[in-house]
This record gives structure tokens, C-alpha cells and sequence, in this order.
């Protein structure tokens, strides 16, 4: 039986963190600061209205500001890449961290029945009988799945983004697993996050194959504090305890694009969630 759990991709999403060159920046005169400040604006704004990139001010010394985007594709994300680079504001900014990854579900219960469910028929697996049955299933469920699959960015104040990878060692193996195994503790670790659904949304996307770690994992709330309480109750899970590892942990204040002028200017910008955020399937 193939031991390889199926997943339903979405959105394209770009993790961009960006350390400012303060003094090039100071050195600048107030009119030529105001003027690439309201280019960059204009430009940031134009991206924070469709619901699909937001801004936030880091804390800590990883970087001053994170881009987050959701797009239909890597085209689509290198066309906001390249807009935002030929910005003059590009001059006062180096590029300290960046992650690429597509939104991604996860299928452990779904793959056990289809391959139950095929096996029983007399398919054997990656047959033409097996492949078309196994498309037609994650087809339904794409459709069904789609708001998660195409997200916007949440509108809560706080981000909490990492990367992680699934342990690979001599003595614990998570690939080595089998696949009945790995669902019965994903199944039990997703428990958690279900405690946790109404102070705090979860995207986690797809990076094998496009970054350096195999995961990554945004968290959005209004009280960073969830983020901590979270985390550290799953590191008791069997899931993470034996086979997490995890990477730098990036957080930051979401705020306006109005507000990147206070952000050069020293101040904390501020962020008021709209009361609706306009609806643009990226589908």
C-alpha cells in the first residue's frame, strides 16, 4: 500500500522580512523620505486591498517589517516581488529572511479510505482505475475546501510565522512510520488546534521542494500570548515531542499601508481590522 498521505495545494505564499538601512534612510531629506514613502504606499495599498498581502512590524532583531502574500501562483507572486523591487523604497531595505510555499491540506484519514475503499474494488495502486478514482475524490474535496485552499490574510493584529520539518534520524524516522500510525497522531495533534479555533487561525503550507524546511506555519490572533500557550501545549503531543523540529519563530504587528509613513517615522503603526474584507477568489 502507498504510504504517502495525499494533500489538496492552494494558494502560493510568500514570506518576505525586511531589515531597513536606517542610516541610508536618515540621511535622506524630509521631502525625498516623504515622496518615497507615498510610492510606497500607493503600492502597498494597492496589494492590502485585495485581502491578499498584508504588512507587519517584527519584533526583534530577525528584521523591521514582514510581507505577507498569497497568490494564485508563483507567477502571480513573482509579479508582486518585482513590483515591490523596483519600488525606491528597495534601496533602503536588505531582504533578511524569505519563505516560499503553497497553502496545503493534508489528507491522512481521506488517503486510508480511498485506498480501503480501492483496494476493496481490485484496483491496484497507481492503476488508471486507482489514479482517476483518486483524482475524482480530491476533486470534491478541492471544491469543498476551497476557502481554505485560497485564503486571505487573517485581519487579526498579530502574526506568528515558522518553519518546521518532521524528524529524520537513525532511531526516529517519521517517513518510516506507517502511514495508519501517522494518522492516528496527526489526528490527536489536531485535537489541540481544535481547542484553540476560537482565539486563533492556522494556515500551514507546503514548502518540500521549494525551501529549505518542509513546512511552514502562519498563526494570526489578537493576544500574542495564544500563540505561546499553543505551541508549548503541542510540543507534549507525541506528533511534535518525537518527530518536530522547528525553526526561527518570526512575529509581528500587522498595520495599514496608510500607516508606513509612522512606521519611518519611529512610531508603532496601527492596524483596525475593516469591518468586512472585500471577497476576490483567487481560485
Amino acid at each position: 500500500m502507498p504510504e504517502v498521505p495525499y494533500t489538496l495545494d492552494g494558494a502560493a505564499v510568500l514570506h518576505q522580512m525586511l531589515s531597513v538601512r536606517w542610516d541610508k534612510w536618515h540621511a535622506l531629506l524630509p521631502p525625498e523620505r516623504d515622496a518615497v514613502v507615498r510610492e510606497a504606499t500607493e503600492a502597498l495599498e494597492a496589494l492590502e486591498a485585495s485581502g491578499y498581502s498584508a504588512a507587519f512590524s517584527m519584533l526583534g532583531h530577525k528584521g523591521d517589517l514582514m510581507l505577507v502574500h498569497f497568490r494564485n501562483s508563483f507567477d502571480e507572486l513573482n509579479e508582486v516581488e518585482m513590483r515591490l523591487n523596483a519600488l525606491r523604497l528597495r534601496d533602503f531595505f536588505d531582504i533578511t529572511h524569505s519563505y516560499l510555499s503553497v497553502v496545503e491540506l493534508g489528507l491522512y484519514a481521506s488517503t486510508s479510505k480511498m485506498h480501503a475503499e480501492f483496494t476493496g474494488k481490485g484496483f491496484a495502486p497507481h492503476s488508471p482505475e486507482w489514479n482517476e478514482g483518486v483524482e475524482e475524490t480530491l476533486e470534491r474535496q478541492r471544491r469543498a475546501m476551497a476557502p481554505r485552499l485560497w485564503p486571505q490574510v487573517p485581519s487579526n493584529r498579530y502574526c506568528c510565522f515558522y518553519p518546521m520539518d518532521r524528524y529524520r534520524g537513525e532511531a526516529k524516522n517519521w517517513y518510516t512510520v506507517p502511514l495508519a500510525e501517522r494518522q492516528r497522531m496527526m489526528h490527536e495533534h489536531g485535537m489541540i488546534g481544535r481547542r484553540y479555533a476560537g482565539s486563533v487561525k492556522q494556515i500551514i503550507s507546503g514548502s518540500i521542494g521549494f525551501d529549505k524546511w518542509e513546512w511552514g506555519v502562519d498563526l494570526f490572533a489578537d493576544d500574542p500570548i495564544v500563540f505561546k500557550k499553543l505551541i508549548y501545549e503541542m510540543r507534549f503531543d507525541e506528533v511534535s515531542a518525537v518527530y518536530g523540529l522547528f525553526g526561527d519563530f518570526f512575529v509581528g504587528l500587522r498595520f495599514a499601508a496608510g500607516q508606513l509613513g509612522h512606521f519611518f517615522a519611529g512610531k508603532s503603526p496601527q492596524w483596525e481590522a475593516p469591518a468586512e474584507i472585500p471577497t476576490q477568489p483567487q481560485e
